[in-house]
């Protein structure tokens, strides 16, 4: 089973490539985010024609979250992260697809920090590890996937200083990061590729893809239930060099069936 993880930045002016990597990588679950669409936006057909089943709760702005199955349709059991009913942003979508419970999620920039939004963040980082605290508790086959908004150690982005005063790299987020982790999770990519930077964003300023000057800011995140069933993880870093792409490439990863086979 391959469950991968997708910010498309824009669905709709990306669909072509959203819709040609589907074709190629043919994942069974795909989680997308920054769909920057509205709710009846979201190119539901088309998706449909490409043959996945979709739940989606969409954002004109800069968020949007979706869910895609191959197979099943996925059953919603969320539409935001629980913690803050004052909080409107499309920044979380949960469903039960395949015998797993996927939670597609968008984490919050945080810039300009020092500020509200640097809080925001890591507030938003407290209730995500509060939720996923009480999940594996129930011992459930969950995912969490998604665009994390940081670079979890200093492997996970380019020889640089220019980030430094950045909320995806500051001491704060990396810690609410690795203590999310330390509930139970395995970082897929980073434990089949504990060497290799990994990158899964590369802006498109400075030339900073034709340089791999990238971060590695899109997660996977399988929870003790699943540990096993791990195969394989990878980047399709080539998404990222297309005409039009979208400035993160897809990651995903590849679990066993729950009897053994591929």
């Amino acid at each position: 089973m391959h469950i991968a993880t997708f910010n498309i930045n824009n669905i709709n002016k990306r669909l072509p490539n959203l819709l040609r990597w589907l074709k190629s990588r043919r994942p069974d679950i795909v989680c997308l985010q920054e769909l920057k669409c509205a709710q009846g936006e979201f190119p539901h057909a088309a998706i449909a024609d490409a043959g996945y089943h979709a739940v989606w709760r969409g954002e004109r702005t800069w968020n949007g979250v979706a869910i895609l199955s191959r197979h099943n349709e996925p059953i919603v059991t969320r539409t935001a992260l629980p913690g803050d009913p004052a909080d409107k942003q499309s920044r979380y979508i949960e469903a039960a697809v395949e015998g797993l419970l996927i939670g597609c999620l968008y984490l919050p920039n945080g810039n300009p920090q020092p500020g509200p939004k640097f809080d925001y963040k890591l507030k938003w980082f407290s209730r995500l590890r509060a939720h996923a605290k009480k999940l594996i508790a129930q011992k459930v086959p969950l995912v969490l996937a998604g665009d994390f908004n940081v670079a979890p150690t200093e492997q996970d982005i380019y020889d640089t200083k220019s980030w430094d005063d950045d909320a995806l790299v500051q001491p704060e987020s990396r810690a609410a990061y690795r203590k999310l982790v330390e509930l139970g999770f395995t970082d897929a990519l980073r434990k089949l590729h504990p060497r290799e930077p990994m990158y899964t964003f590369w802006h498109y300023m400075r030339k900073r893809w034709e340089r791999d000057a990238g971060l590695r800011l899109d997660h996977l995140l399988i929870s003790p239930a699943l540990k096993r069933r791990l195969v394989d993880a990878g980047v399709d870093r080539a998404v990222r060099g297309e005409q039009g792409a979208s400035d993160h490439a897809p990651v995903w990863v590849e679990l066993k069936s729950p009897r053994g086979r591929r």
